[in-house]
């Protein structure tokens, strides 16, 4: 590639304190010979993420600095994108960080391939047992069920992209993120993307390093979160419905139905015909069978250690009830007003 594209990077920041200087200073130190600038778009922070974001914008003059009062997601990237000068905007987060090729890559891409939004893998790791733990159940198709961002699959379109690697010009033919959409907004994007006839695309070259969440509190309420949004995409969207996602609500019924079995079955067992204490023997089953698949995931996933593979096993737990609870809820009621209560503090 001869010609290098000006870059913005563009951050929704909101409790980061731990991992923004990190984050800053993989984008800041890429290896792209192009323009570049960072836009942090800084909410409401409760703990000194701010003072270091300040901090850190007196330290590099690419740095620019934006308020967003109402610290959601969407607001955060339209604020950024507004106060960004480059053609190519890239979406990062201040829980990842970019290897050193991340951009020439990106940018590569995007043109080689005449799309208008590119993306790749999270690749997610961890710093303590537990965050470890959780990043070997990102990365195992039984976590998420294997969608091409988590697990891998051969380069090519793809219905969404992990972050985003933008041509400037598409937020003017469709417009910028929904700000209706606290989450699942890249979802929604891309889709506005892809019915004005542009190409998103899936580059597995392109690997971001992602920090998830540390603790199995945090990961439950981002994963009802998920869920909830994930329902409203299937509520409000055709296409946002898949079977894959009617998986989760079944699991949490089987499970739900047999913890009640087993509460029952003292009561009524020895009063019920052969075939349904044979079915009421089945749903009582159903916990357990879930349980022993969720350890045999554990063990079968990239976790470094028996410890951390059975932490893995909590972790797909952490993932599937909450995500299955907040599907159910939004399909039914609507996601408005939820929050990920994992990061706002």
């Amino acid at each position: 590639m001869t010609d290098f594209p000006g870059v913005s990077y563009v951050m929704p920041v909101l409790n980061e304190a731990e991992y923004l200087r990190e984050a800053v200073q993989s984008i800041l130190s890429q290896e792209y010979e192009g323009d570049k600038e960072l836009v942090l778009a800084l909410g409401p922070s409760s703990d000194t993420t701010n003072a270091v974001a300040e901090q850190l914008a007196s330290e590099d003059s690419r740095i620019i600095l934006v308020d967003n009062p109402k610290g959601r997601t969407p607001n955060a990237l339209n604020l950024a994108i507004g106060k960004s000068s480059h053609p190519i905007i890239m979406r990062v987060d201040a829980h990842s960080e970019l290897p050193p090729e991340y951009t020439r890559r990106g940018v590569e891409t995007l043109f080689r391939v005449g799309a208008h939004d590119v993306g790749g893998l999270m690749d997610a790791k961890g710093r303590t047992p537990i965050q470890r733990a959780i990043a070997a159940a990102y990365h195992s198709k039984f976590g998420f069920g294997g969608p091409a961002y988590h697990s891998g699959a051969p380069e090519g379109e793809a219905e969404s992209a992990y972050l985003g690697i933008f041509r400037r010009e598409v937020f003017d033919k469709v417009g910028l993120y929904n700000e209706d959409m606290w989450r699942a907004q890249d979802w929604e994007l891309c889709m506005r993307i892809r019915q004005a006839g542009y190409k998103v695309w899936f580059d597995p070259e392109l690997k971001v390093g992602y920090y998830p969440r540390d603790n199995f509190k945090a990961l439950i309420r981002q994963s009802y979160a998920s869920g909830t949004w994930r329902g409203e995409i299937a509520r409000r969207y055709p296409e946002g419905k898949s079977l894959r996602h009617d998986l989760p609500p079944l699991l949490l019924l089987g499970v739900t139905a047999g913890l009640a079995a087993t509460l029952a079955a003292p009561f009524v067992k020895g009063k019920l015909p052969k075939t349904a204490r044979a079915g009421l023997n089945l749903l009582q089953a159903a916990p357990a069978v879930y349980a022993g698949a969720t350890v045999a995931a554990g063990i079968a996933s990239n976790a470094e250690n028996l410890g951390e593979k059975l932490l893995a096993s909590v972790a797909f737990k952490s993932i599937h009830l909450p995500w299955a609870a907040g599907y159910v809820k939004g399909r039914v009621f609507g996601a408005a007003g939820t929050l990920d209560r994992g990061r706002v503090k």
